[in-house]
């Protein structure tokens, strides 16, 4: 393993200074840091797992701490009678949902020689998105959804799985708060899978980035009605070096967190002051200028994947027909502007910026 890790690293180095001019301390931090050599498993099944999680909800509610972590108790079900249980440790996480949201998202930590077997296995730190406030429950099953219909595009994406979450406050005992969450690959595991490690701490323009992938992200953003993403300010992107990969120096562009996006079109989602539209489910194409053939064959594949992207859509049996259909309309409106006229081609042209 020590091998392998030097073997990535040296490239590395020589290829992120140039573009980053960080220290050789914080890639090298970037590169090996949480890395286990083990199998992932908790994200090859479509399967909604059942959970439950014991720790001091009041508390965590008041305090809404993402430095500070909180004792915690998790259960999982293998089936109906028989179940594993690991003490870990639970925080808040989020920027605008940590304040806003009843419930907000949280991180599970767990201990090393506790994540060597069973579902978690190989995973040391665990985002997980549950639901913001009573009723937003919909909202939840809407960006799991986003995610695995960037997952449809391609693979270099964030894994995700479905939870059926029941929340026990130790604080307060009594019936458990039953809801659906999902959690996200972590960056670390990302890594491994991929081959790669996260670039941290860096700005890097958009030359900077392998183009085939920006233009994807962008116009996936702009599918689903989503401007809450920057490459600049590193807002709800990962930005990940690949050694061994064809175009070693560019970078490989990751996004996440879709909850302020028109396919969700969440209460509490509003658009950026600065930008030309007043509500998030009017789209804004906030990706790169680029030639019209070039747009041409980035739109290609969301036009080979559109029955995929419906499919996913559909046979997801967590979200009311209603709720799908509202998702179904919203796509739609993307592709009426595959026309004769190529109106998508003339709206990315009109929107895009320069690098």
């Amino acid at each position: 393993m020590k091998k392998f890790i030097l073997a990535l690293l040296f490239p590395a180095i020589f290829l992120v200074q140039p573009l980053s001019g960080q220290s050789d301390s914080l890639i090298f931090q970037a590169a090996v840091s949480d890395t286990q050599d083990v199998s992932v498993r908790l994200f090859d099944s479509d399967k909604p797992l059942d959970i439950s999680l014991r720790f001091d909800i009041s508390q965590y509610k008041r305090k809404r701490s993402d430095t500070t972590y909180l004792n915690a108790v998790l259960t999982y079900y293998t089936d109906e009678n028989d179940s594993v249980s690991k003490k870990i440790k639970i925080r808040a996480r989020g920027e605008i949902r940590r304040k806003i949201c009843d419930f907000p998202p949280f991180f599970l930590n767990f201990r090393m020689k506790d994540s060597k077997d069973g579902e978690f296995v190989g995973i040391n730190k665990l985002k997980v998105v549950p639901y913001c406030k009573l009723g937003y429950e919909d909202y939840v099953l809407r960006e799991y959804l986003i995610y695995k219909l960037y997952n449809v595009l391609t693979e270099n994406s964030l894994r995700v799985r479905l939870f059926r979450i029941n929340l026990y406050n130790t604080a307060k005992p009594g019936k458990p708060l039953k809801q659906y969450g999902f959690a996200i690959e972590p960056v670390r595991v990302f890594e491994k899978r991929t081959g790669s490690f996260e670039l941290k701490n860096v700005k890097l323009s958009r030359s900077f980035i392998k183009p085939e992938m920006l233009d994807r992200c962008a116009i996936f953003n702009y599918m689903i009605g989503n401007t809450d993403w920057s490459i600049p300010n590193m807002h709800n992107v990962h930005l990940f070096q690949q050694p061994f990969s064809e175009q070693p120096e560019l970078a490989m562009i990751v996004p996440y967190d879709f909850d302020y996006s028109g396919l969700i079109n969440a209460e509490y989602a509003v658009p950026f002051e600065t930008l030309p539209i007043k509500s998030v489910k009017e789209r804004l194409y906030l990706g790169s200028c680029r030639s019209r053939e070039e747009f041409r064959n980035a739109l290609d594949e969301f036009i080979a994947r559109k029955d995929e992207f419906y499919r996913t859509v559909n046979d997801f049996a967590y979200l009311s027909d209603r709720s799908k259909r509202e998702i179904i309309r919203y796509l739609d409106g993307f592709y009426r502007l595959f026309d004769k006229r190529e109106t998508i081609i003339a709206t990315l042209l009109l929107e895009c910026r320069e690098p």
